[in-house]
């Protein structure tokens, strides 16, 4: 370098003009990102929760699901579907009983409970009042058979 350029950096570098860059710290840094992970992780929990509709709706399609299931099937001795065997008459569902509950029980993930309801009886437990659920209708040759499902 000649004399005159090395005399013009020197005197730049004095004065701090040029080559003074701002560098932020590296725990400058990291505290940023941790305050963004704490403020994202704190986010989730807070917005993250789904409202009780969503429940309800959820527990309606498992009512749907296993009404579609039931209402699809052979019967087991006469009639269209199971469904209809059932509600035929007292003495086809007093003679079904037993097999529509261990079929639906099957249907149904293990964490739900259920009552099936036709017009000559019911099946399952008692419908809680106090808790969501969630029911399927379905038309049959001798009335409407009612699925309730709720979480145990």
């Amino acid at each position: 370098m000649s004399d005159g350029r090395a005399q013009a950096w020197t005197t730049v570098a004095k004065t701090g003009t040029e080559t003074d860059r701002g560098q932020l710290s590296l725990s400058a840094v990291e505290a940023a990102i941790g305050v963004l992970l704490l403020f994202a992780a704190t986010a989730t929990f807070a917005l993250g929760v789904p409202d009780a509709g969503a429940e309800e709706a959820q527990l309606d399609e498992y009512a749907a699901d296993a009404a579609t299931v039931l209402s699809r099937e052979p019967p087991r001795h006469e009639g269209p579907t199971r469904l209809d065997e059932v509600s035929r008459s007292r003495a086809a569902f007093e003679r079904e009983r037993d097999a529509l509950e261990r079929r639906v029980e099957r249907i149904l993930p293990e964490n739900l409970m259920f009552r099936v309801v036709t017009p000559h009886g019911a099946v399952g437990f008692q419908r809680p009042t106090d808790a969501p659920t969630g029911r399927a209708t379905v038309p049959t040759l001798s009335g409407r058979v009612r699925i309730w499902v709720w979480y145990a």
